[in-house]
């Protein structure tokens, strides 16, 4: 098959896929921060937490406060916070996954993923991804999003605008070419984002996506800690920060196949957000 059918068939499966999923996804999601605290002194692992209903509280269902209207660039806006949540009616939540893609532990994680029929985002380093273009041509295959975590995940706010927009667009480079399209989605390194970060996601077509819940998966508490943090975090419109890549992930696979099953039998609908502009 030539290059260009295989990309053709890619855009054909991520539309099918993205409007299949349409019906439970909100149109829009809610800004607010997003950076990463200070690590916690990690617990001792534990045996895996019993699954239970999930209950979530009426704290954690408030709509988050926004900012203002976004000044526009061209067709995506200038944001001043990352989006971090989903908007609108329905049990729906965003599950996303940090700097790989790693064949150790990507892997498996698209295989759960498969094995329930759940689609997620990935938010790959341009290093990483350059090194497996496979995983992210399945990720296209199957429907998931990829989305653009710089090429080698460095902390923005101590760059000049040159160095981000490199890290940026070799980035979307070779996401274009080994998942089919250009990521419409971004995320800082660290949760650190500035103002060139902002303006220049936009002028590259992305939108900054943050996090609700962040698991501390990198911090290897235990998968039964990082099963509760989901757990107890569950609510409509959040989304979810775990990693794939950037250390030992084995915890996270391992979560992973435990809360899932847990929020589908909850009623969530685990799915992925669409653009509110083209």
């Amino acid at each position: 098959m030539q290059k260009d059918q295989l990309l053709t068939r890619r855009r054909a499966l991520l539309t099918g896929a993205a409007a299949l999923g349409a019906a439970g996804v909100a149109a829009a999601l809610v800004p607010g921060t997003g950076n990463r605290a200070a690590p916690p002194a990690p617990p001792a692992p534990g045996a895996q937490a019993a699954r239970r209903p999930l209950k979530p509280s009426e704290y954690r269902l408030r709509p988050l406060t926004g900012y203002g209207p976004p000044s526009a660039t061209g067709s995506t806006p200038v944001r001043t916070e990352p989006l971090l949540r989903m908007s609108g009616r329905g049990r729906t939540m965003v599950l996303t996954f940090d700097d790989g893609p790693d064949p150790r532990y990507t892997t498996p994680i698209l295989d759960t993923l498969a094995r329930y029929e759940v689609r997620a985002m990935f938010f790959v380093c341009g290093e990483m991804a350059a090194e497996n273009p496979d995983l992210l041509a399945r990720m296209a295959d199957e429907g998931h999003v990829v989305g653009n975590h710089t090429w080698s995940h460095p902390l923005l706010t101590r760059l000049g605008r040159r160095r981000i927009r490199l890290e940026m667009e070799r980035t979307c480079d070779i996401i274009e070419k080994a998942h089919g399209e250009r990521p419409q989605w971004f995320r800082a390194p660290y949760g650190a984002w500035n103002r060139a970060a902002f303006q220049l996601g936009a002028e590259l077509g992305m939108e900054p996506l943050a996090w609700t819940v962040d698991t501390l998966d990198w911090t290897t508490p235990g998968t039964a800690t990082i099963v509760d943090r989901v757990e107890d975090g569950a609510a409509p419109g959040v989304v979810v920060l775990s990693h794939d890549a950037g250390g030992d992930r084995s915890q996270s696979v391992r979560a992973l196949r435990a809360y899932l099953p847990g929020l589908l039998d909850s009623g969530y609908h685990i799915s992925v957000p669409r653009r509110q502009y083209a």
